[in-house]
């Protein structure tokens, strides 16, 4: 009923004002509109009203053409950066102190004696190919099955079309003229290591071994009987003639022609990469404890601690296994009891350490650098050394001014940044150590999901899930081959990439490192004597400046950065915009909206009403044919009620050509005798008549 009413009311606004056509609106509109233009359209003679229309039309069209272009620059969510500096007591930051040598030497040697043995004897065939030089004879036998789960191989590259593959531990192998071997390339043809095999290019490795384009590659390259190819060039040859390479060998099994070879421009490389993925292998299947126990002890390698005034000891300390560094210990972390705050800058303030890194008991093909790895970050948050952390030389005084940057990221629509880590898709495996999430455990944890669902195993370096095994060369045979097409597929690193986001709130520790050396000449005897008497209680001197490192680590200033991202374009930048293109090409307001949202409903209800009345034609049309003679007379109708005889029988109507004459009775009354006359006309007929 309410809609009824207010659909009359409806009608009478549009009979009293715009009228009930799409024309009458427009004119309407145009005339009472307080936008400039539409009503220099009606009232203009015709040559000012094509102009008028013209240029009204050009400046709408402006107007919507900017709207869009601000409309998209509000949606694409920009953000500026802003810097403030303050001043405050801040959290002093955790700091996390790891050798450089994962594991002392004497307590792994029983676990890499056969892994060593394997490449002095393998350096030994390169640096000292001739046979009189060789010294395998002495020595026991070698265990060739551990060096063929990942072989080093030499790639002559003399022809560079045809390079031949050369095992290190094989008798005169030569590689077919198919065989490449290059960088992440694939080996097609089949590796054979028979007696006495020639193979393409003019290039034979049967008794004399020859270089191809008639090129010596070494004083005396030749191989008697069974012994190993070895053709390196000698320390006299020149640049031209080096052409020989140091690659791994890695084989998606063992045997398989599917193969790849990681070559390196520096044997030493190549060297360092092959011991890596052996000792991965080996130390993989060692207990979790027998590792920690395999590493430095805190009592043996934090000898002196100080924060500010007042003392430390390792026990203030939290101990950490990190697969690359072996045990960590982080100080300030957090976990147990609240953060300490540094109550003024300066170094005097700060953190000093004395850190013995025992360098004499480092494992010789493992870590080529030696020193203490260190780095600062957060409370509850998971040390990532290899990226993040630097070194400390042995034998110097380190000093590590800090200043703070705290970063502060508007979170969705504005950046892809996430507060907890909660909304990411990848299950963060660093979880299990309680820290807080980071990109950096993102990234590891993705990787370490695709070498499991790839790969079938877990590599070394990364947490594993429950009910997943590390990846060794005895269950897994193919896994390195596995992790090094993995570390280097570009598809699943994006993958990683896009699945991961940064932290909405991050605080960042930047740097100031200067160095100078420890103890000095005059100074470093007594100690020396002090340092060793208080860790061994000798009298002797039990260290020497190769493994003694000093830190100290403190607030270069109490000013702190923040860095906060604002949103660029507001909804009130928005507006104004609108606002402001609006009335300088149309000379519009809101009220000139609102007009035109107005015109806009009057064009649905007139839209409303033609409908109604086409719906009303078409019934009407419908009952047209239905009946499509004229329709009966009040005559016609008054005799068909009064005249039983007009009445149809009940056994159906029959059709017009066949229907039945009326029956006779009585006529219809003759109208016209009822008409009032005056009575000078009336006769004495039509009294009697009447009677």
């Amino acid at each position: 009923m309410n809609l009824k009413k207010y659909f009359i009311r409806a009608l009478h606004r549009l009979q009293k004002g715009p009228g009930y056509t799409y024309k009458e609106l427009l004119v309407w509109y145009c005339d009472n509109t307080n936008t400039h233009g539409p009503k220099r359209i009606i009232k203009e003679g015709p040559k000012k009203k094509l102009i008028w229309f013209f240029l009204t039309l050009l400046f709408a069209s402006l107007v919507f053409w900017q709207w869009g272009i601000l409309i998209n620059t509000y949606l694409s969510y920009n953000v500026t950066s802003s810097l403030s500096i303050g001043f405050k007591t801040m959290k002093f930051p955790a700091v996390t102190v790891c050798n450089a040598n994962p594991f002392k030497y004497s307590e792994v040697k029983h676990l890499l004696k056969e892994l060593d043995r394997l490449i002095e004897a393998a350096l030994e065939r390169i640096l000292q190919p001739t046979s009189g030089n060789s010294s395998e004879n002495a020595s026991p036998p070698l265990d060739l099955q551990l060096w063929h789960q990942i072989p080093l191989v030499l790639i002559d590259e003399h022809d560079k079309d045809n390079p031949i593959i050369l095992d290190i531990f094989e008798s005169n192998q030569a590689a077919g003229g198919n065989q490449t071997a290059g960088g992440n390339q694939t080996a097609a043809g089949n590796q054979t290591a028979e007696g006495d095999r020639t193979s393409e290019g003019n290039q034979t490795t049967a008794g004399n071994q020859i270089a191809a384009s008639n090129q010596t590659a070494a004083g005396n390259q030749t191989t008697v009987g069974n012994q190993t190819a070895s053709p390196p060039a000698p320390a006299n040859t020149t640049s031209e003639e080096k052409k020989y390479k140091l690659a791994v060998k890695l084989c998606s099994h063992q045997g398989s022609n599917n193969c790849t070879y990681r070559n390196f421009t520096s044997a030493a490389q190549a060297v360092t990469e092959w011991y890596i993925l052996q000792s991965t292998s080996i130390l993989s299947k060692v207990p979790l404890q027998e590792r920690i126990r395999m590493g430095y002890q805190a009592e043996d390698m934090i000898l002196a601690c100080l924060y500010g005034a007042e003392p430390c000891n390792y026990k203030n300390f939290t101990q950490i296994y990190h697969p690359d560094h072996g045990n960590c210990y982080i100080f300030n972390w957090g976990m147990d009891e609240e953060a300490l705050n540094s109550s003024n800058p300066g170094a005097e303030f700060g953190l000093k350490l004395i850190l013995d890194i025992s360098q004499q008991d480092y494992i010789p093909y493992l870590s080529s650098a030696a020193g203490a790895r260190l780095m600062l970050h957060q409370q509850k948050s998971f040390p990532f050394l290899k990226d993040q952390g630097i070194y400390a030389m042995a034998g110097t005084e380190t000093s590590i001014g800090v200043l703070v940057d705290e970063l502060e990221r508007m979170g969705y629509p504005y950046s892809d940044c996430t507060m907890n880590g909660s909304d990411v898709p990848v299950k963060n495996l660093y979880s299990q150590y309680n820290t807080s999430y980071s990109i950096q455990a993102c990234l590891r944890s993705c990787f370490q999901n695709h070498m499991i669902e790839i790969c079938g195993c877990g590599h070394y370096m990364f947490p594993l899930p429950e009910g997943v095994n590390y990846c060794n060369n005895e269950d897994n045979p193919g896994w390195a081959y596995c992790y090094s097409s993995l570390r280097s597929s570009i598809r699943h690193r994006q993958i990683c990439i896009d699945s991961c986001k940064e932290t909405c709130n991050d605080t960042q520790y930047k740097m100031t490192i200067s160095m100078a050396d420890w103890p000095s000449e005059a100074s470093e005897d007594w100690i020396f004597h002090i340092l060793s008497y208080e860790r061994d209680m000798s009298t002797n001197v039990t260290l020497d400046r190769n493994g003694i490192i000093k830190l100290n680590i403190y607030f270069q200033e109490y000013n702190y950065r923040t860095i906060s991202e604002s949103a660029a374009t507001t909804i009130v930048w928005l507006l104004s915009s609108l606002g402001g293109q609006f009335g300088f090409w149309m000379g519009g307001s809101v009220l000139c909206l609102i007009e035109f949202g107005e015109i806009i409903i009057d064009s649905l209800w007139i839209t409303v009403i033609n409908m109604i009345s086409w719906c009303k034609g078409l019934k009407q049309r419908q009952v047209q044919a239905r009946y499509p003679d004229a329709p009966p007379t009040v005559s016609e109708l008054v005799e068909a009620h009064t005249n039983l005889g007009f009445q149809h029988e009940d056994g159906g109507a029959l059709p017009r050509d066949k229907a039945l004459p009326p029956e006779p009775g009585t006529p219809p009354p003759n109208y016209d005798s009822l008409r009032v006359q005056p009575l000078d006309v009336l006769s004495p007929d039509s009294d009697t008549e009447t009677e």
